[in-house]
C-alpha cells in the first residue's frame, strides 16, 4: 500500500514537472538598459501579439550590462537584447556572442540603424542625443549663466556644479564622450574634458541621474540625454533643457539574439517585433528620433531640425576604440566617480 502511494506520489510529482516545464517553456530571457518607465508597454505589446511567450526583463544601465553579458559569454543567460547601446552590441558581436538574422521589415529600417550585412546581427530602435539640464531656480540663487554649448561647461563659474555619467557603466556617458572625441577631434576633446573635469562634481553610474539631481535642486547642471530631461522638464521640474550648439553626440539603441540561444524562434518573434511600427510608437514616446523613418513626431521641448542636432557619428569607430577610450578616460577623471554600489 505504502509502496503505491509512493508510485502515486511519484508520478503526480512528474506530472507537476511537466507541467511546469511547459509552463515556463515560452520565457524569454532579456536584457536591457531601457529606463524602467518603458518596459511594461513594450513587454504587453510584445506579448500581446505573442501568446504563450513570456518577457523576463534583466535591467541595468549599458555598462553593467555590457560587462555582465562579456561575463557570461562562456554560459550565456540571454536570450534577447533588446535597448542597449548599439556600440555595445558590436562590441559583443566581435566576441562571436551576437545571431545573425534578419527581421521581418528590415527594408523599413534608416540604412544608419542597422548593421550592413544581409544578414544582421543588430538592428537600431532609435536614438539618444546628449543634453545639458539646468536648473533654473538653483542658477538664479547663485547668479549663474544657463549654458548654451558643451564649452560654456569649462567656465570656472561652474566649478562643483556639474554632474556627469561615468562613460565605463553608463551608455550616455559614452555616448557624449565619442560624441566630444568626434565633432571636436581628439586632442581637443580631451583637452576639453580636462577642462570640464575641474568643474564636475561627481560622476554617476546612470545616464540619467544627473538630470535627475539637476531637477531635485541637487545640482545645478547636469549632462544626461533627451528622455529623461524632456520628461522631467515636462512634469514641471524646474530645469532648462539645452541642445548644445555644437551638436549632440548620440547612439541608436539596439537588439540582438544571443547566439546559439536555446529560444531561437521565439527570440527571432521578438526581433520581429522590436522594428514594428507598433513597437516604434512606444519608442516615440520617449524619444524624437527613431530607426524606423516616417513615424516619429517631435515631442515638445525638442529642436524642431533635430537630425541636424546629431552630430556625424561613426559607431565603428567608437565601438573599436572603446577600451583604449574608457582606460583613457578612467586614468584622467575616475577620481570624481562615484562607488559603485
Amino acid at each position: 500500500m505504502k509502496k503505491s502511494n509512493i508510485c502515486i506520489k511519484s508520478t503526480l510529482f512528474a506530472a507537476i514537472s511537466l507541467a511546469s516545464c511547459h509552463l515556463y517553456a515560452g520565457d524569454l530571457t532579456v536584457y536591457t538598459a531601457l529606463e524602467p518607465e518603458q518596459l511594461g508597454d513594450l513587454k504587453k505589446g510584445f506579448e500581446a501579439q505573442n501568446p504563450g511567450i513570456n518577457i523576463k526583463w534583466v535591467r541595468d544601465s549599458t555598462g553593467v550590462i555590457t560587462a555582465k553579458l562579456l561575463a557570461e559569454k562562456a554560459r550565456p543567460n540571454a536570450d534577447v537584447i533588446w535597448g542597449v547601446a548599439a556600440t555595445s552590441l558590436m562590441l559583443l558581436d566581435k566576441e562571436g556572442m551576437l545571431a545573425a538574422y534578419a527581421p521581418k521589415d528590415l527594408d523599413k529600417l534608416d540604412d544608419k540603424f542597422r548593421d550592413a550585412r544581409p544578414q544582421p546581427h543588430w538592428v537600431g530602435l532609435d536614438a539618444s542625443l546628449g543634453t545639458i539640464c539646468f536648473n533654473t531656480i538653483e542658477g538664479k540663487k547663485l547668479n549663474l549663466p544657463e549654458p548654451k554649448s558643451w564649452k560654456d561647461l569649462t567656465n570656472p563659474v561652474y566649478k562643483g556644479k556639474i554632474i556627469m555619467p561615468n562613460p565605463s557603466s553608463s551608455g550616455t556617458g559614452f555616448l557624449n564622450v565619442t560624441g566630444w572625441l568626434q565633432s571636436m577631434g581628439e586632442k581637443e576633446g580631451w583637452a576639453f574634458m580636462d577642462g570640464l573635469h575641474s568643474n564636475i562634481d561627481r560622476y554617476t553610474h546612470s545616464g540619467a541621474a544627473p538630470c535627475k539631481l539637476v531637477a531635485s535642486g541637487e545640482a545645478v547642471v547636469g549632462i544626461s540625454f533627451d528622455f529623461p530631461s524632456i520628461k522631467l522638464k515636462q512634469q514641471g521640474a524646474p530645469i532648462d533643457v539645452i541642445f548644445p550648439t555644437e551638436g549632440s553626440g548620440w547612439d541608436t539603441e539596439a537588439a540582438a539574439i544571443i547566439a546559439n540561444t536555446p529560444k531561437m524562434a521565439e527570440a527571432q518573434k521578438l526581433l520581429d517585433y522590436a522594428i514594428t511600427e507598433e513597437a516604434s510608437k512606444l519608442y516615440n514616446r520617449s524619444f524624437a528620433v527613431l530607426a524606423r523613418p516616417g513615424i516619429a513626431k517631435i515631442p515638445a521641448g525638442y529642436p524642431q531640425d533635430i537630425a541636424n542636432q546629431m552630430i556625424k557619428n561613426d559607431f565603428t569607430w567608437s565601438a573599436d576604440n572603446r577600451s583604449t577610450i574608457l582606460n583613457e578616460w578612467s586614468n584622467r577623471y575616475q577620481s570624481k566617480s562615484e562607488a559603485k554600489k
